[in-house]
Parts: C-alpha cells; structure tokens; sequence
C-alpha cells in the first residue's frame, strides 16, 4: 500500500463542504474534517493551506485556462467576441458536471462574509487577467477594461442563475440568455 491515500482530495472536499453544510463554515474545524474524511490533520494540510481552500482550491487553474484562451483565439476577434467565445467554450467544461458541489458550496459562502469577500477578489483577479491578455492582443486599456469587466459579470450572472435553477436549462443557454440580455441592454448606442 502506497503512503498516500487514494482519492484523500475528494474525500477531504466532500467532508469539509457536508460539515460546512451542517454546522457552519466558522464553526467547522479541520479535526472535524479529517476526522468524517477518515484521514489524518497531517494529510489535511498536504492539500490544503486552511479549511477556506477546500473551497476555493479547485479554482486555481482558471485564469491560465482563461489567459490561454484569449491569448489563442483567433487574431481577427474583436475584444467582445473573444470574451463571448470563451464564456461559451470555458464555462461548459468547468462547472458543468459540478453541480450538486457548486450549489454546496455557494451556500456556504453566502452565510461567510470573510469568503464572499475572497470570491470577489477571486473575480477581480480573473477581470485583470482577462484585461491583460487583451491588451496583449492590441486593445486599448479601455476596452481591455471594459470587455473583462463584462466578461466577469457575464460569467457571475449566468453561473448565479444556473445553480438558481438547479441546472436547467443548460448552462451554455443560460450564458447564451444572459449575453442577449446584455446586448439588448447595451443596446446600439
């Protein structure tokens, strides 16, 4: 048998969000975790810096998936449609099959107001991540600005309405929706 456990992430994930769930995320300690996880504090924090990573961990990779689509899109996209083809593209893959977690945890962190604040760093981070590569394309600050802002909230909306809805419609039409939504506000002006 190999020194570490198989699946001890997963098991450590789905432990934390159920306790989370059940007694708060402020009156959860790791010891709880580990302990309904069936594994050790010490394996705790070799996935994890604290217990507010279990929720955020699985988000590290998304701005270099982000940063990577926008810096291969095709050269002829203007900086809008670059964000609209990768809100289409990225969303899917990501959060598709992650349901029942995603809505899991976004009731943990509603009741947290220490982890909504570090969700809405997390978005800031992705709208300057968004905003450099466009400006690496050739838009201006202005543009690059405004395109990942938009991106941002595109991408908040459609995941917040999504998981309101517990899955239905798919996600990829409910980012087409909000994309209509916010062409007909914008309107032609």
């Amino acid at each position: 048998m190999g020194r570490w456990q198989s699946g001890a992430r997963d098991r450590l994930e789905r432990a934390a969000l159920e306790l989370f769930a059940e007694h708060g995320f402020a009156e959860t300690t790791v010891p709880q975790i580990t302990a309904r996880a069936g594994l050790t504090t010490r394996t705790f924090f070799r996935h994890f810096a604290d217990k507010r990573e279990v929720l955020f961990a699985g988000e590290d990779g998304i701005p270099a998936v982000v940063a990577g689509f926008v810096a291969d899109a095709p050269p002829a996209l203007a900086p809008m449609e670059v964000v609209v083809h990768g809100l289409r593209t990225v969303m899917t893959p990501l959060f598709e099959d992650r349901l029942d977690y995603l809505r899991m945890r976004r009731a943990v962190m509603a009741e947290d107001e220490g982890l909504h604040e570090r969700e809405l760093r997390k978005l800031a981070h992705l709208s300057e991540v968004i905003g450099r590569e466009l400006r690496r394309r050739g838009a201006d600050d202005l543009t690059a600005a405004l395109a990942a802002a938009l991106a941002v909230t595109v991408f908040n909306v459609s995941l917040t309405r999504w998981l309101e809805a517990d899955g239905e419609p798919a996600l990829a039409a409910v980012v087409d929706e909000t994309l209509a939504v916010l062409h007909s506000v914008a309107g032609d002006h």
